[in-house]
């Protein structure tokens, strides 16, 4: 292990650098200087206890290229709690396209609900009952993304020593898929709300402009006047769920909600900051639901049917699953085809007109069946 010196270019101190080799970032700086004439015992005493450092330094390399290829775990590497390994892992390789690993922190310090974890207590078993912690408490894809990021972790750790085996080896990521189907509007069913009045008119303009836009209920919940420029929604929309940001020409009906929306805020004392003034989720789906029953729909619409129902029926126009993803704010279209698709026929008639049919049916119709 060498160390290196060199002399700053004003001359007054020395400063000491690791040797790798010669290739590029091989000799990076240990931090570590000393004065090269100390003027007073201030800097004499720092001189000393540099010097100490450095040698500590030295020797904790030593040990950790010692230690490769061994159980052993040099004590300045380990972390005797796992949250803390956790964390670090999760800072050195976020980013904005990988939501899922902050998030399976979060949830890990929920189900383990104290300070301090060890890693010997992180067995197959606790593994186990972590995934099902996960499905127990998150739908859909949710729980099978963040125990994937999770065993991201336990590789890391495993291959840093912590365990001697990896304890989810035998314990796969699962998905918590809704046994309940959305519904979905057709094209009917827009023109049918279109022309229902709604007890509240921030609820039926703000569900609408979803139906255009695709917007979740979350993202429209917080939609402020700044995000809205001309007839697009600037990239401020940052959804979410996602983290992303989202581009969206306006189509008419969605900027004809918006016009309506500023000429009731114009009557107000104070312009909100808020494009819709909504109550809360389960309020808001309350007076959807009334108002989905006065316009004759009867199926179970919710604020979530609203960007199913915008992904199928661009997709019933032939549009392409990327636009639809990236309209959905999508970075690839896994989504659109697993889960923001038709479920069910639009018209079980209308489709199964589609098999073959005899020129003659009249005639095939009085032949004997087999049982005469």
């Amino acid at each position: 292990m060498n160390i290196f010196e060199r002399v700053n270019t004003k001359g007054d101190k020395i400063i000491f650098y690791y040797d790798f080799g010669r290739g590029k970032g091989q000799r990076p700086s240990t931090g570590i200087f000393i004065y090269t004439r100390p003027k007073d015992q201030i800097q004499r005493n720092h001189n000393k206890q540099a010097l100490a450092l450095l040698e500590t330094k030295k020797s904790q390399i030593i040990i950790e290229q010692q230690s490769i290829g061994s159980m052993f775990i040099p004590q300045h590497k380990f972390k005797a709690n796992f949250l803390d390994y956790y964390e670090e892992y999760v800072e050195n390789h976020k980013s904005a396209d990988n939501r899922h690993l902050p998030c399976s922190l979060t949830k890990f310090k929920l189900f383990v609900n104290r300070d301090f974890i060890a890693p010997i207590e992180i067995t197959e078993d606790f593994c186990k009952r972590f995934r099902k912690y996960l499905l127990d408490h998150l739908t859909g894809e949710t729980p099978q993304n963040y125990f994937a990021r999770f065993k991201w972790v336990i590789n890391a750790a495993t291959k840093d020593k912590y365990f001697h085996q990896n304890p989810t080896d035998d314990v796969s990521a699962k998905a918590n898929p809704s046994v309940v189907l959305k519904e979905n509007l057709e094209a009917d069913e827009y023109l049918q709300l279109l022309d229902t009045p709604c007890t509240n008119e921030d609820v039926k303009f703000a569900f609408l402009f979803s139906l255009y836009t695709g917007l979740r209920w979350v993202d429209i919940k917080r939609l402020e006047w700044k995000d809205i420029k001309e007839k697009v929604l600037t990239t401020r929309i940052i959804q979410k769920k996602t983290g992303r940001p989202v581009v969206l020409t306006l189509h008419p009906i969605a900027r004809t909600m918006l016009e309506k929306q500023v000429d009731r805020v114009k009557a107000l004392p104070v312009i909100p900051r808020l494009v819709f003034q909504l109550p809360s989720a389960n309020g808001a789906n309350k007076v959807l639901g009334d108002w989905v029953r006065k316009a004759g729909i009867d199926k179970y619409i919710t604020w979530s049917c609203a960007r199913l129902s915008f992904s199928i029926l661009l997709q019933d126009k032939k549009v392409d699953t990327a636009t639809v993803a990236y309209l959905l704010g999508h970075t690839t279209t896994k989504q659109v085809e697993r889960a923001y698709k038709r479920h069910r026929p639009k018209d079980q008639m209308e489709s199964i007109s589609n098999l073959p049919m005899p020129d003659n049916l009249p005639y095939f119709l009085k032949l004997p069946s087999i049982r005469d």
